[in-house]
């Protein structure tokens, strides 16, 4: 798949969802954008990790600005 950003996936899945939904779609052509739906699905899911690991967040110590990496709070 070629490489696509978060808003072009998100707007991907959002019509193909739409096409499902409406039922139009014979059962072979409802599987092939079920499987398109889960790749962008995976590929969002990768941004956003990859997104998470770059955030850094600025603390003010003492008048003192420092940066650490974010760590997300285990849930």
């Amino acid at each position: 798949m070629e490489e696509i950003n978060f808003e072009d996936a998100m707007k991907k899945l959002e019509e193909i969802t739409s096409e499902l939904e409406k039922g139009d779609l014979s059962l072979d052509e409802s599987v092939k954008k079920f499987e398109e739906g889960i790749k962008l699905s995976k590929e969002c899911n990768k941004i956003l990790e990859d997104s998470e690991k770059k955030i850094n967040i600025l603390i003010n110590e003492n008048g003192n600005i420092t940066e650490e990496n974010f760590l997300p709070e285990e849930g």
